[in-house]
C-alpha cells in the first residue's frame, strides 16, 4: 500500500489500532532509560506517545499525513509532545542524518517486500547510537500457517533470524524469536505469531 492509500485507512476509523503501546514494546523497553528515539513507520503514533509519557523524547516517522494528525492528537490529549516526521522509512535516511544520533530505534508490524525491509532495518541501525537498543516486532512468516490476522503475503514477511541477520554487522542480538500474541476476535481468542528482535548497536 501507498501512502494515499494508507492515509484513506486512517481516514475511516478514529483509530485503526488500539490507543495503548504493543505489548512486546511496553515489555521489552518499560525498565530501559529515556533517552531520544524514533519510531519508524510510527502510524497513528500508540508507541511513539507511550514512549513520551515513559520520558523519551521522540521521532515519529511515517509517509501517512492522516496517521501523523492522530499521531500528534493523541499526544496532545495525553499532555506529552512527540516530532512528526512525514516521510517514507526507506528514504528517511537524508531527514534523520540531521539529527543526532538516537539511543532508540523502534520499528513495529512494518511490512515490505525484502529489499526495502532491509533498507529500513539498516536505517534503523545506523540511526543509533553505540550502546543504544534496536527493536522490531512485526507479524512472523509462521503467522500465515498458524497464526492469526496480519498480511498474508509471504512476500512482505519475514522471521526472527532474517532481522537478526541483517542487524548482525551493526549490533549485538539480544534476543530474536517467535513469540505468541493473543488477539481477541468476534470469534473468540485466536492467537498471532510475531518475530520479535531486541539488539544493542555496537
Amino acid at each position: 500500500m501507498d501512502a494515499e492509500a494508507w492515509d484513506e485507512r486512517y481516514r475511516g476509523a478514529k483509530l485503526v489500532w488500539s490507543a495503548g503501546p504493543n505489548r512486546f514494546v511496553a515489555e521489552e523497553l518499560a525498565d530501559l532509560p529515556p533517552g531520544r528515539a524514533v519510531d519508524l513507520a510510527a502510524g497513528e503514533g500508540r508507541n511513539a506517545v507511550w514512549l513520551a509519557e515513559q520520558g523519551w523524547d521522540v521521532d515519529a516517522v511515517d509517509f501517512s499525513a492522516v496517521a501523523l494528525e492522530k499521531a500528534e492528537e493523541m499526544a496532545r490529549e495525553r499532555g506529552v509532545t512527540i516530532r512528526t516526521v512525514s516521510a517514507d522509512v526507506t528514504e528517511a535516511r537524508s531527514v534523520l542524518a540531521q539529527a543526532p544520533l538516537f539511543d532508540l530505534a523502534l520499528i513495529v508490524y512494518l511490512h515490505l517486500p525484502w529489499p526495502g525491509m532491509e533498507e529500513a532495518l539498516r536505517l534503523a541501525a545506523t540511526s543509533v547510537r553505540p550502546g543504544g537498543t534496536l527493536l522490531l516486532v512485526g507479524h512472523h512468516a509462521d503467522n500465515i500457517g498458524r497464526g492469526h490476522g496480519g498480511p498474508q503475503d509471504p512476500d512482505v514477511l519475514y522471521t526472527a533470524e532474517q532481522v537478526a541477520g541483517t542487524w548482525r554487522p551493526y549490533a549485538r542480538i539480544v534476543k530474536a524469536e517467535a513469540v505468541d500474541r493473543a488477539v481477541e476476535t468476534d470469534e473468540g481468542p485466536r492467537t498471532a505469531i510475531d518475530a520479535l528482535v531486541r539488539a544493542v548497536r555496537v
